[in-house]
Order: C-alpha cells, then sequence, then structure tokens
C-alpha cells in the first residue's frame, strides 16, 4: 500500500513540531507498506450474499465477519432498541445448541464468536484457528441461521439493558449525546437510541425479534469478509456446506425518508448538579458515500479533529484554558449524518467557550487554511491510515464498510489521493457549504444556574 507524500512547504508558520512528527510518522510507516498492501477477492456467491477474501498465511488464523443490513435504521416504528437486542441475543442459544453449548464449544477451541449492532447494519464475528474451521463455520452458521431467542434469554438481557440505559443517565456525555441525536434528526430512525428506551425495550417481545431476525436476516442483505489463512475456494466450500439453506430473500431497503432540515438555532438544556457543563454544538452532515467526505475530513481535522493539532483546541484549551476537552467530527451514516463540536468546561465558561467555538467555524468560513495546517492534515491521515488495517479482525471490519458504503474496490490505494488532493479552496469551499455557525443545536448538559447560558444561542 503506497502512501503519498506531498511536497514540503517552506512557510511552515503553525506548528512545526506537528509537522516534523507527521513526517517522522508517515516515514516510519512506509517503511512497511508491503505488510499493508491488501489483495481482497471480491466474488458475488448464487444466494445473494457478497464475499471478499483476504489470504493471510503468515499464521494459522481465520477471522470471519459478517455484516447484515439489519441495524437500527430498519426498526419499526415505537420498538427502537429491536436490532440490537436480535444482535445482542444471537449467542444466546439456536435450535441446535443452548448459550452455553455455543460458548464452551468455541472456547475449548480458542475461538471467540460476537455480535453487535450499528445503526446501518450489524457484523457477526468469529475467529478460530484453521485447524478448528470447520467447527467455527458451523457455529457461525447456526447463531446467523438459526436463533431460538429463547424468552428466558430475552428477559435477562432486556433487563441487563434496561439497567446500563438508566445507570448511563449520570453520564452527562451520553446524556448530551442522545439529546443531540434527538434534536438534530428529530423522528429520524438515526434520532432514536441504538440500545432503545427503557419503555421500547420492555415492548418488545419474542415475536418481533423472530419477525425482524426473517425479516431482515437473508443472505442477499449480507457481505462476508474472511481473512486469513483460507485460500477463496476454502471459503466458498465452507459457504456451500454451512449457509446452503441461507437464502438470497426478499432484500428489504429503508423507504426514502428525509431528514427534516432545521434552519434556525435550538438549544436544549439539561439540569443536573454538576461542576462543569457538557456541550454538544452542531447540526445535519452528510452521508458516507458523499464525494465532498474527503475534503470535510482534513477540513474537519484541522478545525477540531486532530486533537492538539486542531484550532479549537490550541484557541479553546491551550491559549485560553477554557475547556478540559474539545473536539469536532462527522459522524456519516448510510442515509445522512450529522457534524459536532463536543466540550468540556467548567459551568461559569459555558457562553464564552460556545462563542469561542462559534468563532473558530466563521473563520475556518472566511479564509484559506495555511500550508502547513494543510499539509499536517494529510501526512497525519494518510499516515495513520494503515492502523485501520492493520490486524486481521480490522481488515475484515475494515472490508465489510467499504463494500457497504460502495467505496469501490480500489479504496485502500486510493485513499491517500483522495486526501492528498485536497486543496486550501476546497476546504473553504467545504467548509461554506456544510457548517453554518447561524442555524445550529446545542446541547448543554449542567448546572443551569451557574452556566447561564445566553438567550442568543437559541434565537
Amino acid at each position: 500500500m503506497r502512501i503519498n507524500r506531498p511536497n514540503k512547504t517552506k512557510n511552515v508558520s503553525r506548528c512545526p513540531q506537528l509537522i516534523a512528527a507527521s513526517v517522522f510518522f508517515v516515514l516510519c510507516f512506509s517503511l512497511f507498506t508491503g505488510a499493508y498492501a491488501l489483495e481482497a477477492k471480491r466474488s458475488l456467491l448464487e444466494n445473494g450474499m457478497t464475499l471478499m477474501v483476504v489470504e493471510k498465511h503468515n499464521l494459522p488464523v481465520v477471522k470471519v465477519v459478517v455484516g447484515i443490513k439489519a441495524g437500527s435504521i430498519y426498526e419499526p416504528e415505537g420498538k427502537s432498541g429491536v436490532a440490537n437486542l436480535a444482535a445482542s441475543l444471537l449467542t444466546e442459544g439456536t435450535f441446535k445448541r443452548t448459550a452455553r453449548q455455543i460458548s464452551s464449544e468455541i472456547e475449548f477451541v480458542g475461538g471467540s464468536v460476537g455480535a453487535s449492532a450499528g445503526e446501518d447494519y450489524i457484523t457477526v464475528s468469529l475467529s478460530v484457528l484453521k485447524k478448528d474451521v470447520e467447527l467455527g463455520f458451523d457455529i457461525l452458521s447456526d447463531i446467523i441461521l438459526n436463533p431460538s431467542f429463547p424468552e428466558d434469554e430475552l428477559k435477562k438481557k432486556a433487563e441487563i439493558i434496561k439497567a446500563d440505559i438508566i445507570s448511563s443517565e449520570d453520564d452527562p456525555s451520553y446524556v448530551a449525546q442522545r439529546e443531540f441525536n434527538k434534536a438534530v434528526f428529530g423522528e429520524h430512525p438515526y434520532g432514536r437510541l441504538l440500545s432503545g428506551t427503557v419503555e421500547t425495550i420492555e415492548k418488545i417481545s419474542r415475536d418481533d425479534l423472530v419477525g425482524f431476525h426473517s425479516g431482515y436476516y437473508t443472505a442477499g442483505n449480507a457481505i462476508m469478509s474472511v481473512v486469513g489463512d483460507l485460500s477463496s475456494q476454502e471459503a466458498e466450500e465452507l459457504i456451500k456446506k454451512y449457509f446452503s439453506n441461507w437464502r438470497a430473500g426478499s432484500v428489504t431497503t429503508v423507504s426514502a425518508q428525509k431528514i427534516p432540515v432545521q434552519k434556525k438555532r435550538n438549544t436544549v438544556t439539561v439540569d443536573k448538579d454538576l461542576t462543569q457543563a457538557t456541550i454538544s454544538l452542531g447540526h445535519l452532515g452528510v452521508s458516507r458515500e458523499d464525494p465532498d467526505y474527503y475534503s470535510l475530513t482534513v477540513m474537519n481535522y484541522i478545525l477540531g479533529g486532530g486533537g492538539f493539532a486542531s484550532r479549537l483546541m490550541d484557541n479553546i484549551r491551550e491559549d485560553k484554558g477554557l475547556v478540559y476537552d474539545v473536539h469536532s467530527y462527522f459522524n456519516p451514516r448510510k442515509y445522512g449524518g450529522s457534524f459536532e463540536v463536543s466540550l468540556q468546561t467548567k459551568n461559569e465558561s459555558a457562553n464564552k467557550a460556545i462563542e469561542e467555538v462559534l468563532e473558530e467555524i466563521r473563520k475556518i468560513r472566511s479564509e484559506r487554511v495555511s500550508d502547513a495546517e494543510l499539509t499536517g492534515a494529510q501526512l497525519f491521515l494518510t499516515g495513520s491510515f494503515p492502523m485501520k488495517i492493520e490486524t486481521s479482525s480490522r481488515i475484515a471490519n475494515f472490508l465489510i464498510a467499504v463494500e457497504f458504503y460502495r467505496l469501490g474496490a480500489d479504496y485502500i490505494d486510493k485513499y491517500p489521493t483522495y486526501i492528498n488532493s485536497v486543496t486550501k479552496e476546497d476546504v473553504l469551499r467545504v467548509a461554506k457549504k456544510y457548517l453554518d455557525p447561524d442555524n445550529y443545536t446545542i446541547i448543554v448538559v449542567a448546572n443551569q444556574k451557574e452556566a447561564g447560558i445566553r438567550e442568543e444561542y437559541s434565537k
């Protein structure tokens, strides 16, 4: 995998130590480019499932991830949390095995299986030694195709999730994120909690789980990535043997539900007896498939995504000492996304911190970034990219995302070019287009009497 390095600029006026460190970082990774070169073989199987295989024969280990379009965005109204609950119960019993049998069989050979849910898709993973790959595929296919959703396990899991939801109310960051998503996305499924709420969890029955599973857990909705000591032919033979009964089914798609665009200021305050305020500020963003994603990635790194290399951290924490932490990010999903700045500060400095965030947003929309900032962002983003595929597990998950978001078979090779092609004009253009310092949502979790959020931020 090649990492293209832009030419060094002569005028490095900001953070010269950062640029030097970034160059060293990239040079270190460039010594191992061969180790990160991936040759993924992609094929579409007869049952509609997409298969990707990366052969790595240095260790006798096989990693498998199955991505299924059965995330929370597919949940029926009033049943938020059903996608997460269904995924978490896959390993809790099938029609052939109990939860104890599943765990004991895979642990006996030193392997592991698991499942987790997201907004767009869920993943089911397997890790096993090559010599035990038959057992691994047997268990993997069993939990995907034949989950029984036993009532006793459902009740246990539901109680655990509800307890977690209740305990999370004491976490101001959790509360701020929940309220931010709700305010920005409105009634759209992205505005719901992935875990659901206590009320919706109590309404989910075994029939709901069975129906959700039968509707979305189909081969036509699935992507499988296999990484490790296994050839493409071996992988296909295992799939034929253990997934022969998995049919394409009717691929269910999300209805064209538009995310409501709010061109106004909206402030939500949550009063808690805290010494510091947790604040989220932002608005709608872009989907992962948006062609401006890479320019936004570079712009956001400079604004607030680059940690101590970012403007927000440099100004609001280092220069003015207003915050404990501040960062910005675009959270892109399949059908849309959000832009958010998150920070923690003393209650008394909440207004000043918000003022500085908005000032930095206005600044990056009004003038070009420096050569040093652009170069530093590009060096870091391209130099750190190999870390996303440094292990077999990361590769397997990475391939699922690349396929799901239709990034292209040559995405790994082209990523450095995408980032290095971004210009200062591109950064300015996307900042003007996608950042709005006049219309935004602010969530403030704090002692509201001490914070005293000014009315101007909600009008």
